[in-house]
């Protein structure tokens, strides 16, 4: 089978990230519970950040954000393993910018996950990634944010949300943890 994946929350736990990182620049001590009832996919607004301040935040600390000791989120490294190893095709489809592409996929590779030549893509806008699941033919795509998730609605592709505060609207299947895949797979 053909499984795609997003990497920012889908596979990494990049916002909690950058939302300790936003506590440590702004010197404030945002408590978690904030951070997990967020509706939106930015954080800037429990740090009392406009839009644009909050864009230029992200800017600041984008090396920071993208490149330290951003996590994977639990038994993803594992379960993707696995997968390659029973010989299923994994690619990462990730919206982001061009400049960051080989750097994260390289960051990828040294945190765990198996990348293949070709089976990575970066530098698409949220909703042009519809158009690489299709040339693919993927068989299941896993991602977080509601802009993506509604391309695939009435695709042939079986979509799951990684199950965020931001995408409870989502009338779609779920996955809460990467320890759930095999019986996602079994069930579907």
């Amino acid at each position: 089978m053909k499984f795609g994946f997003d990497i920012d929350d889908t596979l990494i736990n990049l916002r909690e990230h950058a939302f300790h990182l936003y506590n440590k620049k702004l010197d404030q001590n945002i408590g978690l519970n904030i951070f997990h009832s967020l509706k939106t996919v930015e954080i800037h607004e429990p740090f009392g950040l406009t839009a644009e301040e909050g864009w230029q935040m992200w800017n600041s600390l984008l090396e920071e954000i993208y490149y330290t000791t951003c996590p994977p989120f639990p038994y993803a490294v594992e379960t993707l393993n696995e997968l390659v190893e029973q010989g299923h095709e994994i690619y990462y489809i990730t919206s982001r910018p061009k400049v960051h592409g080989e750097r994260t996929k390289k960051w990828m590779i040294e945190n765990g996950f198996r990348v293949k030549d070709g089976h990575f893509f970066y530098g698409m806008n949220d909703e042009e990634k519809v158009h690489i699941i299709e040339e693919l033919g993927l068989d299941y795509f896993f991602d977080d944010k509601p802009a993506v998730l509604e391309t695939l609605i009435h695709r042939p592709v079986k979509a799951f949300a990684k199950d965020t505060s931001y995408n409870q609207h989502l009338q779609l299947p779920r996955i809460f943890c990467w320890s759930e895949l095999k019986k996602i797979m079994k069930n579907s």
